[in-house]
C-alpha cells in the first residue's frame, strides 16, 4: 500500500465519501462550470451549434490520437512516439500523392501499415528487450524524427497537393457535419467497443490492471501489450494523415505538440467517472476539456502563451486527481 492510500484510510467515511466524489465527477464539474461561465462571458459567440461543432473539429484529431495512446496506457505502458510518429506520417502520406502519385486510397492505407508497424516495433523493444516503455517509445520517437527530415529534408511539402486529399478533412460529407468528427466518432466508438464489449477487451484491462494475474490465466501478456501499442501507433497514423490534409502540407513537426495534449487528456480522462482508470469515454471528455478551455481563451483574445499554461496546469491536475482516484479505490 502506497503512502496515499495509506493517507486515505485515515480519512472520516465522510471525508471520504466527499474525496470520491470528487476524484469521480470533479472533471465533469469542472466541465459545466466552463461551459456555464464561457456562455455567461460571451453568449453571442460560446453556446452556439457552430461553435460547438467548431470545438469538436478542433479536438477531434486530438482524441483520435489520445484514443489510441489510452490503448497503450490500459495495457500499463506509454507511448512518447505518437506525436513524432503523427508528424512523420504526415510528411509521408503527403509525399506518396504527390511525388510519387499514388492514389489517396493506396497512400493512406500504406500509412496506416507503416504505424501498425512501428507499433510492433514499440511492443516487441518493451516485451522482448524489456526496455521500459519510456525509453523505448521515446528513442523511437527521435528515430522517426530522423526519418521525417531524410524523407523531406526538412522542406514542407506544399505544392501540388490536390484538392480531393484536403477534403478529407476540410469536407462535410455526412449531414454536414465536418469529416474529421466522423472519422473521430468512428475510431472512440470502435475502441469504446473492443475495450468494453469485447473477450480481447478483457483481456487488455486485465494486462493493465494485474499483469501477473493474467499471465497465470493463460492471457498472452506479450501479444496483448503489443496490440495495445500497435492501436496507438494507427490512430497516430491516421491523426497525421488528417493533420497533413487539414493544413494542405506535410511538414516535419506538425503534430509533435499533440504528445502532450494526447497525455492530459488521458490522464484527464482517468479521474472521469472511475477511480483512477484509463478509458475511451474518460479520454474523449478530457480532450473535450482541453480543445473548449482553448476555444474559450481565443474567444476572449487570451495571449498565445495562456494556452501552454492551461495545458500544463491541467496535465498536473488531471495526474493529481488520477492518483487520488487510485488511492481512494485501494483504501
Amino acid at each position: 500500500m502506497n503512502e496515499a492510500a495509506a493517507a486515505a484510510r485515515r480519512l472520516s467515511p465522510r471525508a471520504k465519501t466527499a474525496l470520491g466524489v470528487f476524484a469521480r465527477y470533479g472533471t465533469i464539474i469542472g466541465l459545466l462550470l466552463m461551459v456555464a461561465v464561457f456562455s455567461i462571458l460571451s453568449p453571442r459567440a460560446f453556446p452556439t451549434y457552430g461553435n460547438f461543432i467548431n470545438v469538436l473539429n478542433q479536438a477531434s484529431l486530438a482524441m483520435i490520437i489520445a484514443g489510441g495512446l489510452t490503448m497503450a496506457v490500459i495495457v500499463g505502458e506509454l507511448d512518447l512516439s505518437v506525436g513524432y510518429a503523427a508528424s512523420l506520417h504526415g510528411v509521408l502520406v503527403t509525399g506518396l500523392i504527390v511525388h510519387d502519385k499514388l492514389p489517396i486510397p493506396v497512400a493512406l492505407l500504406i500509412v496506416l501499415a507503416l504505424g501498425a508497424l512501428i507499433g510492433v516495433a514499440n511492443g516487441l523493444i518493451v516485451t522482448k528487450l524489456k526496455v521500459n516503455s519510456v525509453i523505448a517509445t521515446l528513442g523511437v520517437g527521435t528515430i522517426l524524427v530522423g526519418l521525417s527530415f531524410a524523407y523531406s529534408a526538412g522542406v514542407p511539402i506544399v505544392s501540388g497537393v490536390p484538392e480531393s486529399f484536403l477534403q478529407l478533412a476540410l469536407g462535410r460529407w455526412l449531414f454536414g457535419i465536418p469529416n474529421p468528427i466522423i472519422v473521430m466518432a468512428i475510431v472512440l466508438g470502435g475502441l469504446w467497443l473492443l475495450v468494453e464489449r469485447t473477450a480481447i477487451g478483457q483481456e487488455i484491462q486485465a494486462v493493465g490492471g494485474y499483469p501477473s494475474a493474467a499471465r497465470l490465466a493463460g492471457i498472452n501478456v506479450d501479444r496483448i501489450k503489443i496490440l495495445g501499442f500497435v492501436l496507438s501507433g494507427m490512430c497516430a497514423a491516421l491523426t497525421g494523415t488528417l493533420l497533413a490534409a487539414r493544413l494542405g502540407s506535410g511538414t516535419t513537426n506538425a503534430a509533435d505538440s499533440y504528445l502532450l495534449t494526447a497525455f492530459a487528456a488521458v490522464f484527464l480522462g482517468s479521474a472521469t467517472l472511475r477511480d483512477g482508470e484509463f478509458h475511451i469515454l474518460g479520454t474523449f471528455i478530457g480532450a473535450l476539456i482541453i480543445v473548449l478551455g482553448f476555444n474559450g481563451l481565443n474567444i476572449f483574445g487570451a495571449p498565445t502563451f495562456s494556452q501552454f499554461v492551461f495545458q500544463g496546469a491541467i496535465l498536473i491536475v488531471a495526474v493529481g486527481l488520477a492518483s487520488l482516484g487510485r488511492s481512494l479505490a485501494e483504501s
